[in-house]
């Protein structure tokens, strides 16, 4: 009985989870804060896939306000998912820089236009890192693909990363 208690009670202990948030300022007063987890043993590893992401969540905002939110954990199995991240570097890579065929698709596919009534996502591609929300492509939203795109240990402090912890702002070296 007791050797079944603690068997229980190591189960029940948390994994050991990297937690990283981001905040992306894109154009017109648009921004996204986000954060994820992944398996702290890939802290060290060459690339983060959606397929590692235990817990991934966005929200999205215009001038400070919310328009959206998106979470992994709930995604419909038609939601676009997938990601590219650098641990190492803490950077998502961004256009020619991401390793194989696809950017970043978090609930918007490449046109930005996939997510569903009601819904939010951001797509990094090689035309722009824009907004998906409710099926429409918010182009206002955009700013070039290559443009850094950092994540850090520290949550941002403000929806509109205008805050000590702004992100996406400079690139790290690889």
């Amino acid at each position: 009985m007791i050797r079944w208690s603690l068997l229980l009670a190591l189960w029940a202990q948390p994994s050991q989870a990297a937690l990283v948030h981001f905040c992306w300022a894109g154009s017109s007063g648009y921004t996204m804060v986000g954060s994820m987890e992944f398996p702290d043993a890939l802290a060290g590893a060459e690339v983060v896939t959606e397929a590692d992401v235990t817990r991934f969540k966005i929200a999205g905002f215009k001038d400070g306000s919310p328009i959206g939110t998106w979470d992994a954990t709930t995604r419909a199995p038609d939601d676009t998912w997938y990601l590219r991240y650098w641990p190492r570097l803490m950077q998502f890579p961004t256009n020619g820089e991401v390793p194989g065929p696809f950017d970043q698709g978090w609930n918007a596919d490449g046109t930005a236009a996939d997510c569903d009534e009601g819904e939010f996502g951001f797509n990094a591609g090689n035309y722009a890192q824009d907004f998906c929300l409710s099926g429409v492509w918010v182009e206002e939203s955009g700013v070039e693909p290559q443009k850094p795109f950092i994540a850090q240990t520290t949550a941002p402090t403000d929806p509109e990363c205008a805050g000590p912890a702004l992100l996406s702002k400079r690139r790290l070296g690889r």
